[in-house]
């Protein structure tokens, strides 16, 4: 069956697959042709989403922990044997090479076995009564009806690294995926419905940019929504916050990131740069955890930059479906423009392009990978997030100016360090401001570890135990003996 076959035209709402009078279209990034068409959303679809998950929530949560897993590992397993499908159609409705895509369909699949484990292992406590008459238990439940909100860089991932702690833990989840890449999440629906969870249990919202505001009202609005899931930018994760203040939900926020990527001058060189093309390349560096700003000590720089320089003039950019691409498109022309915009800053500022620094052969919003050298911490490229394929080297003296650089930002979600002393990487990783640190690795993220940073880069943890709690709340129970 090929990918076409997984492509949805409708929203799914509490068990049915929903048209409205009005579309958006999908296109390819790397061809601007036209993937799929989807519905747009609103508050009428939004109250009807909210009225499943409410009709469906007691049934769903006094479930068994095994009759909830159930499911979750019937899509794990279906996803797993129809990788290509979806990876083929995530790469054409966001960009990816079609390697990466496969990776992403297995990492999306692993939270579904995760949770669906996990599900059985929520445990309570029993705590010692300060009399012998009296007992104590503290309860893990559910929360109650979700809304997730998924970015569009990891169309597959994100959503399931929601779904499958929601529903493990008994919870409903409603989830409105990005206007870019709806198509990948409304094929997990389908895979869902066949998997056996329950009409009402999931539900996938699709709207444009325009409809945010009128679906985040209904959804955020409604107070028998208990919980709110988002991953993306952290100016939207203010407003999402301070609209859930006013119903005092449960918020999980995965917000912006500005990752340092620190080589201390005792690092394996070849080692680092290939963390470093892992960290800031894998998906054209259009990733929250991608290396941002690559800081390097004065006595391995000169050796790191030239091994860098080298291994990024390699990098073969064009469409993902296109054997051997290790870069594809960004997102749109806006994401370009912003990439293109901060380059062109830092140049003014003083920075080099020593490799790249603009739109590649293959045109439209295709970016050259790109080095800068000499970019300082002032430079608006080492204060924003950058979410594309642009490497800035700055030089750093001691171990203390290193991390007083890599700290030097209100983003924590994650931080690299390599090295080879062993006493300073511990000071180095226990030191950096950061939810998640690489040490001599660029790749950190499993299901099993959790996800999640410090500062403005969110609240809540995704993904390991931590991920399920976040969907309980905790409840002490006294009892007083006869």
């Amino acid at each position: 069956m090929s990918a076409v076959a997984l492509i949805r035209g409708r929203a799914y709402i509490a068990g049915e697959w929903v048209a409205t009078g009005t579309h958006l279209d999908v296109l390819d990034p790397a061809t601007g042709e036209r993937v799929g068409r989807v519905p747009r959303c609103g508050a009428e679809q939004a109250r009807a989403a909210v009225d499943g998950a409410c009709g469906v929530f007691e049934q769903w949560r006094s479930l068994s922990a095994i009759d909830r897993a159930a499911p979750l590992h019937r899509m794990a397993r279906t996803m797993e044997r129809r990788e290509e499908e979806l990876a083929t159609l995530l790469t054409r409705e966001q960009g990816k090479p079609l390697a990466e895509a496969r990776g992403e369909i297995r990492y999306a699949a692993s939270f579904l076995t995760w949770f669906a484990e996990e599900a059985r292992r929520m445990y309570g406590e029993t705590v010692p009564a300060p009399s012998a008459d009296g007992r104590i238990f503290v309860l893990r439940q559910p929360v109650g009806v979700g809304v997730a909100i998924t970015p569009w860089n990891f169309p597959c991932a994100m959503v399931t690294r929601k779904l499958g702690p929601a529903l493990a833990a008994g919870c409903p989840l409603i989830l409105k995926p990005a206007e870019a890449t709806p198509l990948s999440a409304l094929a997990l629906a389908a895979i869902a419905e066949e998997a056996g969870i329950p009409a009402g249990a999931f539900s996938v919202l699709t709207g444009d940019r325009a409809d945010a505001a009128d679906l985040g009202d209904a959804l955020i609005g409604d107070a028998r929504v208990r919980k709110l899931s988002f991953t993306g930018s952290t100016a939207v994760g203010k407003k999402l916050l301070e609209a859930s203040a006013a119903t005092v939900k449960r918020v999980s926020l995965e917000l912006g990131g500005n990752a340092p990527f620190v080589v201390l001058d005792d690092a394996d060189v070849d080692a680092a740069v290939a963390g470093c093309l892992i960290a800031k390349f894998r998906n054209a560096g259009q990733t929250c955890v991608a290396a941002n700003r690559i800081l390097v000590q004065d006595g391995i720089y000169e050796r790191f930059r030239d091994a860098l320089a080298q291994a990024i003039a390699a990098l073969r950019v064009g469409p993902g479906l296109e054997p051997g691409v290790q870069i594809g498109p960004l997102i749109d022309r806006r994401a370009f423009d912003k990439v293109h915009a901060l380059v062109a800053d830092a140049r003014d500022a003083g920075a080099r392009s020593t490799v790249g620094g603009g739109q590649a052969e293959a045109g439209g919003t295709f970016f050259t990978p790109t080095l800068l050298e000499d970019v300082s911490a002032d430079m608006r490229i080492s204060r924003e997030e950058v979410f594309g394929p642009v490497a800035p080297l700055t030089r750093f003296g001691s171990d203390a100016e290193g991390m007083a650089l890599a700290n030097g930002t209100p983003a924590g979600l994650i931080a690299y360090l390599y090295g080879r002393d062993f006493s300073r990487l511990v000071r180095g990783y226990e030191a950096l401001e950061a939810g998640m640190v690489g040490v001599n690795t660029g790749l950190v993220s499993t299901a099993e570890v959790p996800f999640g940073g410090w500062k403005e880069s969110g609240l809540g943890r995704e993904g390991s135990r931590h991920g399920l709690e976040d969907w309980t709340e905790l409840k002490s129970v006294t009892v007083a003996l006869d």
